[in-house]
């Protein structure tokens, strides 16, 4: 029905096309992390934040705040057109925005390579716009990057991974790297989602690849 009355939910929607959202965020206040007890949106000195994308928002979030040198998570919508969108409105694949997870960690503890080891080895970053039986732009692969040096990293990250996916019988890893723009925080009952409903939905853990970004010759 979706495919009907939204189009072809893997096509990037155009900016002319997208939803028109709102003014006001669908998060007016910034509720305590269930699991990690701090203000979601609180990015501690010394942090630094990660954006990835990866399907559906909830079972990367859980994978993220189970690391050590992770402080604190949180979902959203990023890389899009509309502003402020609802899960809903997401969903349609008329915002442009992926389903994202802000991911604020210690450096001294993890290092931003090893949270994009983490992640291309939980999600399957060979299939274009969708994850398992999610399928839409908004279940697209992407990293969204803060600085160029995180850029650089995610850029070789994905040109030493991509012969390992190759060789195992995959396609050519999808995943997009873009600078990071506006991180639109979802709602309330989507933040850490598996730690409410811990039997939830999720389609995400090890791909039974190893990706050990940094040390491939």
């Amino acid at each position: 029905m979706f495919g009907s009355l939204f189009g072809d939910k893997q096509t990037m929607v155009t900016p002319e096309r997208a939803l028109r959202g709102r003014e006001t965020p669908v998060l007016t206040s910034f509720p305590e992390h269930l699991v990690l007890e701090v203000p979601i949106d609180a990015e501690p000195p010394g942090s630094e934040v990660a954006y990835l994308a990866g399907g559906c928002f909830w079972g990367i979030e859980r994978i993220a705040w189970r690391l050590d040198g992770v402080v604190n998570t949180a979902v959203g919508y990023m890389g899009g057109y509309t502003p402020n969108p609802t899960y809903e409105e997401t969903c349609t694949a008329k915002t442009g925005h992926a389903e994202t997870v802000k991911v604020v960690f210690d450096p001294k503890h993890i290092s931003y390579a090893e949270l994009l080891q983490v992640f291309f080895e939980n999600h399957n970053p060979t299939t274009a716009n969708r994850q398992g039986n999610d399928i839409g732009t908004q279940y697209r692969s992407a990293i969204f990057t803060t600085s160029e040096e995180q850029a650089q990293i995610a850029n070789d990250a994905i040109i030493q991974l991509d012969p390992r996916f190759r060789d195992a019988g995959h396609g050519p890893i999808t995943t997009q790297v873009s600078p990071a723009g506006t991180f639109y925080y979802a709602e309330a009952e989507h933040q850490q989602y598996l730690d409410r409903n811990p039997n939830g939905y999720c389609n995400h853990g090890p791909n039974g690849m190893s990706c050990p970004i940094g040390v491939l010759d």
